[in-house]
Formats: C-alpha cells, structure tokens, sequence
C-alpha cells in the first residue's frame, strides 16, 4: 500500500500541526470578525480537496474544545470571551509555571517555552493555547503587564572572568548571571540580594546586579536577613525615621496631666514574656466596694507620639507589623519608640489609653470607661513569675493578681460556654547561644498567667469593637478596623471529620455555629495529652479561615464575638494604631472616616501579617534544620504528619522538628497517592503509610540552604 503523502502548503504538503498553527494565527489576527469554511480556505490559500478537508477536521476539533465558536451556524470566530485573562504568573524551578487568573478561575499551565521569561509575582496576560485531548489547559505569556520587581536571593558565585548568583527559593530554575561590575563589593561564597535587569530574548539565564550584601552564608545573621529579603520584609531601619524619632521628647507636660485621668497611685503591673523589651500593655486592680473591682486595662498610648502622615508613620503602615524571628525581633516603630518611650516600664509615668472595668465577683461588667490615663507600673512580671505567684498564694502583690486570675477564669469560662473554640497550641522554641547557634528545644505552654493576660485583652478589644460598631437599629456605625473570623466551610469540616475518625473521634459538621464550636471544643479537650494531639490540632486550624482586618462587621466565630477589634497592641501592629485614632476621633465627636481608605489598610495589615508569619516560620524551620545537621544517624520515635505523592513527612515527638523521607527510600516498591485518605500504598508489599501513624526513622541529610531535613526509615 503507498504511503499517504503529506499534504502541502496551500498546494504544498503540509502536516496536521503544521497547519492547525496556521489557522490558530488566522483566527487570532482576527478575533473580532466571523468566518466561514470557505472563507478561511481562501484566506489562508487552501488549493488542494485534501487540505480543505484537513482544515474542516482541525476547525471541527477547534469548535469542540471551545477554543473557536460557531455564531452563526455554519461561521466561527476566535472564543475570545476566557481566551485572553490577566492574572499573576507563578514561576516555578522545575518549570512547571502557573497563571493564577485575577478572576479567581482555575489556574493555567504555562510552559517554560510559552513563558516570555516573566517572573514569579509578575502580572501578565496570558492567551489560552488550543486544548489538546487528555491534556491540562495551557497558556501562553502575550504581555507583562507589571514587574513584581521581587528581588532574589542566594550564594555569589564568582570566578576570573564571570559570577552568578545561586538562587534558593524556589522560584527560578536559572541562576541570574551578574556583571563583575555590578557586584557591590560582593565575595565569593557571599550571601546577597539581586535585582533582575533584563533577561534577553533566547539568553538562558537572566541578568542582574547585586542590591545588598548580607554576608557570610551559614551566619546566622545572615541567614535570618536573607529570610527577611526572601520576604520582602525590612532588615534595617532608616536612618531618616530613626533620626525622626530621636527628636521626639518622652517629657510629659503640664497639659497631658490635665487632659487625662490619673491612675499614677493605682497598683499597676505588666506581665510579659522574659525576653520582651516592648511592654503595650499593663494591668491596675482596686477594689471600690466590698463586691466591686475596678480593673484598667492600660495601653501604651502610640498614637499620642507617632502623628498619622508623619515619617514615623509612613514607615510603620509599611510594615505594618513587628516581626518575630527565632531569635530577635524587627520592630514596627524606631527602638526609642517601642522600647524607651512608649514601653510601660516600671517606675516610670507613661501615657496610656484606658478601658476600665467595674466588674463584680462573677466577673460581670458593671460598668466601663474609655480614657486616656497618665499610669505608673508599680512591676514588670514575666510570665514565670505571676505564674509562681498563682500556684503559690505567694510574692509581690499577691492579693491582686490572685483576684486578676480569678476573674479571668470565669471569663475564659463564659466564652468557651458561647462557642469559643479553645486552641491551646504549644509552640515551639529554641535556646539560642551568643552566636545564634541552637542549643536546645523547649515548649511553650500557655499557663494560667498567660491566660490571665489573654482573657482582660480580649475584654478591652471587643469592647472597644462594641463601644463604635454596636449601634442602634436606625442608625449606621462609623468606620472601624474590625478583626474578623468567618466561620469555617462545610466541606473543609467534612474533610477533618473524616480524617480524625481515623483515630476514634468525630465532630459536627452543621447544625448551629455554637454546636460545632461545641464538638470542636469535645475534640480538642479528648485529644489533650495524645501522642495525636498536635497533629489534630494543626489539621483542625488548617479547616478554620483566617482571621484578618476588615471595616465590614461579620464578627469572630473562633472567639464568639459578635464584635471584636485590635486595640491592646499598637506598639507592634498597626491596626490597633489605626483604632487608636479612630476612637479618639469619635469620642470627640468626629464625622465617620473614609471607607476605602480605611479597607485598603486593613487589606495591607492581613497581608503582612501572613508575610510576617510565615518569615518566622521558615526562621524557625532554620533553627530546627541547623539543630538537626549535628544529629545526623540519630535514631527518633516520630508520627507521619504529612502524605504527598512524592514522599512522606514525619515530625519527630521529642522536639517537634519535621523532616521528610522522599519516596525513592520508602522501600523496593511502588507507591500509589490516596489523596483522600491521607496515604501511601505499596503496590506489591501493600505496606502502608497513613498520616498520624506512628513511625522510627533515622536522619539522613540537612541542607540549611533549602530549610530541608531527609530522614530514612530506621531499621527494624
């Protein structure tokens, strides 16, 4: 039998995809206008009988995978409604790249090929490619809309004649060739921030120049800038604001004793972690009555000295939030700020913003006020500290801060009886020597003092949030930063309830808000104590939304406020800044703010917040990677905290460090990924690993460059 020739060009041969491209290219010249077959055999000089029906086929095929549209019958066009989206790239080191579309739509497959070598967080326009049969949805980059300018950042690799920059993040598969000019000073083996400049057309590797040299690799404040700058977080402070804050005076005049009320000779104490220099907050206790307390929950008073528009607050509303690292802390404000002059010292009149209480021995609040109060903190407690004085009915103003926790016991108490959801996390933390280097784990356990700090917080923010929002029926609120907490998705609880049946418990997943909080409370208290308890409790807060800012009211479901705000810290979160002058300004009688301005805020503040939490997770991951390299064939009783289809994680009990055994050392077999049930399954020796088991394993590798630990399964 002959072969089928190929078809040719117009009358010349020509191959299926040869000339499907061509009617891809006809069609997106064209996109507003209609065609019929005749038309587009004509336009793009179809001659031959074979081609023309060739052509029928592909558009046909076209049709089907909607990237063209039949309208009229018999005409089609290019579907340009979903063909053309805008959205942000995602640029991945394996080349897998995505294009999350600005809709919220599914995300698209970008090919290296089809990139336009945008970068991740760059804001592109994509056109959708023709749908293959039994292949995902692909795009190509048409347009960069907008730089996200992210700089990158790695090892300085430099020789005679060139140097690169070996990136670590992730987000490029090339290192980024720099200029020896363009060095900065930079040494080989340098750790440093680099800014692309251009990535020329058919060049492999972009071209930058440095921004900054952090230093050494594998020193420690190197490595903890370089987080920050992976970030995009903030690692010095500048000068200017520095500068700004150095000329404000922590004098208190004669005015600002008249102006506010005077709680100097009220017992006042603050009660803090032991390694806190920023004290926002303090406590004062007196009893007015026989069966009446009154009790002030005093705030460092920031907005008094950082005045909205001023340079001081510019740079604040940048960041928007302190950070914590392992093993320091990037403030919001300048360190007079946050540590001399608004911190609540003891023995030292400070300003303060005030909710005061009268509340009786039920804890029932009888009355309240919101002032601006001169205080004098009569002690600083660490958290240590009032905890012996509670367990011990014994130390320095005992009486108080007995009767503190006793009031705080019995609010924690109405709470959880409302449907607050009771996580009690216990974090993880590193004793840390002069050098940065870790010498030992510890676990944070909230105690009863930190309770009592926590519940008089949480009565000073929702009743600043009920003072504005709660308004009567007739009337609109003012605009008002509020922390809000949507109330979980059913799917996400349906997805818990069957995971932790696998351990013997089950929750509600409908029925009234308070009846689940009711069941998620049940399972959190059953599983104190467990070896599975830490691995129930970050699956659960995985099902729970996030909290974020917002001026538009739905209330908090994890705590059961219908209202709830950010007041008690402004020295390291903004929001509570922002309420601070809000509530200043509509006591005093002030029209409502502006809306978007005050939105756009809050989106900003969310959005740090997570930025900021998750450099501390990646400096913790650090710490945890850097203490395991020197255990290295260390044998450990760990649980299988994660499954994916390239491996397992497991979090070793005795330190809480996670590390993953890849799958090419799970053993001689292969394993298939049962994404629903959390689990691997051999096909040959049906060995089984499930999240939750328990599991021996050995250290294998730590590499401090990608935060990465490898364990193996230890040997029976």
């Amino acid at each position: 039998m002959a072969k089928k020739k190929k078809e040719k060009k117009g009358g010349k041969r020509m191959k299926k995809k040869e000339l499907a491209e061509l009617i891809i290219n006809f069609f997106r010249t064209k996109p507003d206008n209609s065609f019929s077959l005749k038309q587009v055999f004509r336009e793009i000089h179809l001659t031959t009988h074979p081609l023309k029906m060739l052509c029928s086929d592909i558009i046909q095929e076209m049709a089907e995978d909607n990237f063209l549209i039949e309208n009229p019958k018999g005409y089609y066009k290019l579907n340009d409604k979903g063909q053309i989206l805008t959205g942000t790239f995602q640029r991945k080191s394996n080349g897998k790249n995505m294009f999350i579309p600005e809709d919220g739509g599914d995300s698209v497959f970008i090919a290296e090929r089809n990139s336009a070598h945008a970068l991740n967080g760059d804001k592109v326009k994509i056109t959708l490619c023709a749908k293959r049969r039994r292949h995902e949805i692909e795009g190509q980059v048409i347009e960069i809309l907008e730089r996200a300018d992210a700089p990158f950042i790695g090892t300085l690799k430099i020789s005679k004649n060139y140097a690169f920059l070996l990136t670590e993040n992730g987000g490029l598969a090339n290192d980024i060739f720099i200029p020896k000019n363009k060095l900065k000073g930079g040494k080989n083996g340098d750790k440093a921030v680099v800014k692309i400049t251009e990535w020329p057309e058919g060049a492999k590797n972009p071209f930058g120049e440095v921004i900054d040299v952090l230093g050494k690799a594998g020193e420690n404040n190197t490595e903890m800038h370089a987080i920050l700058a992976e970030f995009g977080l903030p690692y010095t402070y500048p000068q200017a604001v520095e500068n700004a804050a150095e000329k404000i005076s922590a004098e208190i005049t004669e005015q600002d004793y008249a102006e506010r009320e005077d709680f100097r000779n009220v017992t006042t104490f603050t009660i803090d972690p032991k390694d806190a220099k920023d004290f926002d907050d303090a406590l004062s206790i007196r009893r007015i009555k026989p069966d009446l307390w009154e009790v002030g929950v005093h705030i460092a008073d920031v907005s008094h000295y950082v005045k909205e528009g001023s340079i001081i607050d510019k740079e604040a509303a940048k960041r928007a939030t302190s950070v914590y690292l392992v093993d320091r802390t990037i403030p919001m404000l300048p360190e007079r700020l946050c540590n001399f002059i608004c911190s609540l010292r003891p023995d030292e009149e400070k300003l303060a913003y005030s909710v005061i209480f009268e509340m009786n021995e039920k804890a029932e609040v009888k009355n309240y006020r919101i002032r601006h109060t001169v205080i004098k903190s009569n002690r600083r407690f660490t958290y240590e500290e009032a905890q012996n004085i509670i367990e011990t009915g014994q130390g320095d103003f005992c009486e108080e801060i007995t009767e503190l926790n006793k009031l705080a016991q019995i609010l924690r108490q109405k709470r959880l009886a409302a449907g607050a959801i009771n996580f009690d996390r216990c974090e993880v933390k590193f004793e840390i020597d002069e050098q940065g280097k870790p010498i030992s784990v510890y676990f944070k356990v909230s105690k009863e003092a930190n309770k009592l700090i926590e519940e008089f917080m949480l009565l000073a923010n929702r009743t600043v949030a009920e003072h504005i929002g709660k308004v009567p029926k007739n009337k609109k609120a003012k605009v008002f930063p509020y922390r809000i907490h949507d109330i979980p998705e059913t799917d996400k609880l349906e997805n818990l309830n069957q995971f932790v049946a696998r351990f013997g418990y089950k929750i509600r997943t409908s029925g009234s808000r308070a009846e689940v909080s009711k069941s998620l409370n049940l399972l959190l208290n059953n599983i104190n104590g467990k070896k599975e308890q830490n691995l129930i409790e970050t699956i659960s807060l995985r099902a729970m939304q996030k909290a974020k800012y917002s001026i538009y009211n739905i209330g908090h479901y994890g705590l059961a406020f219908d209202y709830y705000t950010h007041f008690t810290s402004p020295i390291r979160r903004y929001p509570d800044l922002m309420v601070h002058r809000l509530l200043t300004r509509y006591l005093a009688g002030g029209r409502t703010a502006q809306a978007d301005k005050y939105e756009n805020l809050c989106e900003h503040s969310s959005a740090m917040e997570q930025t900021a939490a998750s450099a501390e997770r990646a400096s913790v991951k650090y710490k945890q990677v850097e203490f395991m390299s020197e255990r290295i064939g260390n044998i450990y009783e760990g649980v299988i905290s994660g499954v994916t289809e390239w491996g397992i994680y497991v979090e070793i009990n005795e330190n809480k460090c996670e590390g993953m055994i890849p799958m090419r050392d799970l053993g001689n077999d292969y394993y298939e990924f049962d994404e629903k049930n959390y689990c691997l399954i051999g096909r040959r020796h049906h060995k089984k690993f499930s999240l939750g088991d328990p599991i021996k394993i050995k250290v294998a590798r730590a590499n401090l460059e990608k935060k990465q630990l490898d364990f193996v399964l230890a040997e029976e």
